[in-house]
């Protein structure tokens, strides 16, 4: 038997990192639509709930390469101009420039990489030449959790890992992905409520057109 969860329950779990309660929490999707990179991935008959790219954190790596490889071109290019040995120089430019073309391969990566969730499915779409999309019914999700290092509870970011019985365990880890206790809550709602999502996002959308009214 699946567990249930009330209002009262989950307006508990609304806490920062450091356990102070936090104020409404923001139940509509972020944006209205799916993005034109999304939008290809979803049937007809399934709601959009939301997409997030991951924490800026995950290029953590890439920059810091990048910029340590600037500096050693840097030093490195003085040091051969004093020397008069010019070809070294080119050939030091070149594996610079190499370096920044992966860094900018990387944070073209993660801007298309995005975490998905609807009505149905979690999804994981990333790659710019070469697209993966991973998926996992909401159905056959068996558990579910998000893990904080200090720095991510610092910085608001997280892991999740999601399992589920008889399936491909593509998406049993989710790194860096931003507000882990806000998509938590989303997807256990999703899960475990849906009913009450859909009255709640009806009625929100109903407040909101009476505004547009007013």
């Amino acid at each position: 038997m699946q567990p249930e969860f009330t209002e009262d329950e989950l307006s508990g779990l609304r806490t920062d990192a450091a356990g102070m309660p936090l104020g409404p929490r923001r139940v509509l999707p972020l944006e209205d639509e799916p993005s034109s990179l999304v939008a290809r991935y979803l049937f007809p008959t399934e709601r959009y709930r939301g997409e997030w790219k991951r924490h800026w954190i995950h290029l953590t790596t890439p920059l810091l390469i990048g910029t340590a490889a600037t500096f050693a071109l840097g030093y490195l290019s003085g040091f051969l101009a004093r020397q008069e040995v010019s070809g070294l120089t080119t050939v030091a430019v070149i594996i610079w420039l190499g370096v920044m073309g992966w860094v900018a391969w990387q944070i073209g990566d993660w801007y298309f990489d995005r975490f998905i969730l609807t009505n149905k499915r979690v999804m994981v779409v990333n790659g710019i030449i070469t697209r993966k999309v991973g998926m996992m019914p909401l159905l056959r999700v068996t558990d579910m959790k998000y893990e904080q290092s200090p720095l991510g509870r610092m910085l608001n970011y997280g892991t999740f890992v999601l399992e589920s019985a008889g399936q491909d365990q593509a998406l049993r880890e989710v790194k860096h992905l931003p507000n882990p206790n806000e998509l938590y809550l989303r997807v256990v709602e999703e899960m475990y409520e849906p009913q009450a999502v859909e009255a709640r996002l009806g009625k929100d959308a109903e407040d909101a057109k009476a505004d547009d009214g007013a």
